[in-house]
């Protein structure tokens, strides 16, 4: 693989696959990448072009956590050798897709006869060699629920049986079974939890925002809520010990206690990175917080907030200091119903949450207050996007 300067920046090792969705050609998520003493994924989002002189890395970064094969995808390496199509597979084609976006896989190069024979591989559609990508029921199932919105994922898992949906809860990992329960509603994800294991649990938990977690221990029973508690990392307990002292309809309890903040020295390309990182929420990448030393909540001394939007107009090594729009802020305590009209009346994608002494204690984004004014049913209304 090379950089968008042409510079080698590691060997291509294997593809990533998705098993069969209906008749659908089988998708390619990316690629793994051996980088000096790990192996890493790289998304087909991110690559610009495939050739005979390797992958083009588009410019940009990548994330360099080591890479980890989640449940149902299939490696390209573990297809060589198999037996399909009356022969031996010993590789695999992947083109772009047409109409949608991305790569599938075309073709299989299949060795027929003795392997002595030097005889050159045939090529045959994927759809000869079908049961290379068939990876069962569940596993089918689970690709297509991956490839929803986790709004739509939410009101799919709750249309199913308990049974199934424990299944998928131990087919998926730690982060997407996060990101599922944050749009589940509370009871529905008590429910989920209880079919997994104390330290399974903990550890979902642990991927949760805090804001959303809080509200899910809130539902339990005491001594269920304590013991999930010790089970977690001290940190995670603790920030969540302190936000479930908030009532649930006020400020405090709805806000997260990981909003974006810099201290005012912060260059704006620094600022910039971290707002483009995927891992962060889009509302809460809308807007940034400053404040005093330290960073962390509770914070130092507000200083007020920033707009992406703004940022992109500023020199990148401005302070963040320089770009404050406004100090605007609300205390913990302030009614949910209170929060939403400040919200609607300044237009605010979100709103500082600040104690007595001016420290951040975290943001409430405009999100977290819809979610908690509109319907409990509100899900099953439906969420189809046209």
């Amino acid at each position: 693989m090379v950089d968008s300067d042409g510079l080698l920046i590691g060997r291509v090792s294997n593809v990533v696959l998705l098993p069969l969705v209906g008749n659908e050609p089988p998708r390619a998520l990316g690629l793994v990448v051996a980088l000096r003493r790990r192996s890493i994924f790289v998304g087909f989002g991110r690559v610009g072009e495939l050739s005979l002189d390797g992958a083009h890395l588009l410019g940009g970064t990548v994330d360099l956590d080591p890479f980890t094969q989640r449940t149902g995808e299939i490696m390209a390496s573990e297809l060589y050798g198999r037996h399909a199509a009356g022969g031996i597979v010993v590789d695999v084609a992947i083109v772009r897709s047409d109409p949608r976006p991305g790569w599938e896989v075309s073709a299989v190069a299949i060795r027929r006869g003795l392997v002595l024979r030097a005889r050159s591989p045939e090529i045959v559609p994927w759809q000869d060699a079908r049961e290379l990508f068939d990876a069962g029921p569940l596993t089918e199932q689970l690709t297509s629920l991956r490839e929803m919105e986790p709004a739509d994922l939410a009101a799919a898992v709750g249309q199913m049986p308990a049974a199934r949906r424990g299944q998928l809860a131990a087919a998926l990992d730690d982060e997407e079974l996060a990101d599922l329960l944050e749009e589940l509603p509370e009871q529905d994800q008590v429910r989920l939890l209880d079919s997994l294991e104390l330290e399974r649990s903990a550890d979902v938990v642990e991927e949760m925002q805090p804001d959303d977690a809080a509200d899910l221990l809130a539902e339990m029973p005491a001594e269920q809520r304590e013991r999930l508690l010790l089970a977690m990392r001290s940190v995670q307990a603790d920030e969540l010990r302190r936000l479930l002292r908030y009532d649930a309809k006020t400020a405090g309890g709805l806000m997260t206690s990981q909003p974006i903040v810099f201290t005012p020295d912060t260059p704006v390309a620094e600022v910039l990175a971290r707002v483009r990182d995927k891992t962060q929420p889009a509302t809460l990448a809308a807007q940034v917080y400053v404040c005093e030393p330290p960073a962390m909540t509770p914070t130092g001394l507000y200083l007020g907030s920033v707009g992406f939007q703004r940022l992109l107009r500023r020199a990148p090594s401005t302070s963040i200091g320089e770009c404050v729009e406004a100090r605007l802020f609300v205390r913990p305590e302030m009614p949910e119903r209170e929060l939403a009209a400040r919200l609607a009346a300044y237009n605010l994608m979100g709103v500082a949450v600040c104690d007595s002494d001016g420290r951040l204690l975290g943001a409430v984004t405009v999100d977290d207050v819809l979610d908690r004014l509109l319907p409990v049913d509100w899900r099953a209304g439906g969420t189809e996007t046209r």
